[in-house]
């Protein structure tokens, strides 16, 4: 009985969490310009509207721009954070850990609002930069976590043997550790892609007249007749987050099996 129970609020539970997104595509592919059924003919209409719309080409453009330079600063500030977490022992360790992890924990309109005080506070404009800046801040804490993972499972005897073989440490980083690692960086990299991709708070405050992908699609809101439109892109951006989820999952796994550490889960 508590099996049957338990089998059932799963159920429900996901039903509830992916029907929206399933109704997407239904809606997307729908000749009417009402979101309700029943449903009327097939049309590719409202992505042709999507791809020809100039305002939308500029958000996407910004957003690419925010997403690639936010995902590759946070990697690489995660690469230093997970190496020196898992390499050395330093005073103040702990807390600085967790300062890094806080953006995780707090809501992100507390960060936003923190974070837009302080950079009017310093005299900045508000435009893709300093969307840039506050995507990096949040997507430090998960390319920590996944770098970790990536940087405990190494085997210790390898960079020794290095060292013994006369590399000094940034060769023996380069050549040794870097490649072993790698999967976890790319996974490290669609993740925190994916984040800043979709991320709407942060856009919202700190984009100034710059518009993002997020930003745009909530501006259209207000527009019964654009509903389709973005009813059609909202479709592409499922699609394209599942997709860059299942490769960062894929090398996330493959970075665990070329390591022979034990997998303790992931994304999927």
């Amino acid at each position: 009985m508590k099996g049957s129970g338990l089998r059932a609020y799963a159920l429900l539970y996901l039903l509830f969490l992916y029907a929206p997104i399933l109704l997407l595509p239904i809606f997307a592919f729908n000749s009417g310009t009402v979101i309700s059924f029943p449903l009327k003919s097939f049309t590719t209409e409202w992505f042709g509207q999507m791809f020809g719309n100039a305002t939308l080409r500029r958000a996407l453009t910004n957003s690419l721009i925010i997403a690639v330079s936010s995902s590759v600063l946070a990697t690489c500030l995660g690469i230093f954070a997970a190496r020196a977490s898992t390499r050395f022992a330093f005073p103040g360790k702990g807390p600085i850990m967790g300062l890094i992890m806080l953006p995780l924990v707090l809501p992100e309109i507390i960060v936003a609002i923190a974070l837009l005080v302080v950079l009017l506070s310093l005299g900045m404009t508000l435009n893709v930069f300093t969307v840039i800046l506050g995507h990096t801040l949040i997507c430090m804490p998960y390319a920590a976590v996944i770098l970790s993972t990536a940087f405990n499972s190494l085997d210790r005897s390898l960079e020794e043997a290095a060292y013994d073989l006369g590399e000094t440490k940034w060769s023996a980083f380069r050549l040794v550790i870097l490649p072993l690692v790698m999967p976890g960086i790319i996974s490290s990299l669609l993740m925190s892609f994916t984040i800043s991709l979709d991320e709407f708070i942060i856009a919202f405050f700190l984009a100034g007249n710059e518009p993002t992908l997020p930003t745009y699609i909530f501006s259209q809101l207000r527009f019964p007749k654009q509903i389709p439109m973005i009813m059609a892109l909202g479709t592409v951006l499922v699609v394209l987050s599942i997709v860059l989820l299942t490769i960062a999952e894929y090398f996330r796994r493959r970075g665990v099996a070329r390591t022979g550490a034990k997998d303790t889960g992931g994304f999927l």
